[in-house]
């Protein structure tokens, strides 16, 4: 996936998201049940983590794989990428 694509996916992505949240607001305004909501809550959180799976697949790229011929990757870069794959599954 292009970095371009990547960027349309996830705004794509987090306009949908946006779209459940403001039903969640409609379901509770309309005392809707537990479960019903929970279970949107469930689907938000699902697309929330892959929003950021696809940034991060993107950060690790441009800082390990994008860099010009012959050029080697740094162990700065390296533990950069690594220190935030920690940081966000944390």
């Amino acid at each position: 996936m292009s970095r371009e694509q990547a960027k349309k996916d996830v705004i794509n992505r987090l306009r949908t998201i946006k779209g459940h949240i403001s039903g969640i607001e409609k379901m509770i305004e309309e005392d809707k049940s537990c479960d019903e909501v929970l279970l949107q809550i469930g689907a938000i959180k699902a697309s929330i983590h892959k929003v950021g799976l696809v940034i991060m697949e993107e950060h690790a790229k441009e800082c390990l794989i994008n860099i010009e011929e012959g050029e080697s990757v740094s162990k700065e870069k390296v533990e950069k990428v690594l220190n935030t794959i920690v940081k966000y599954v944390k």
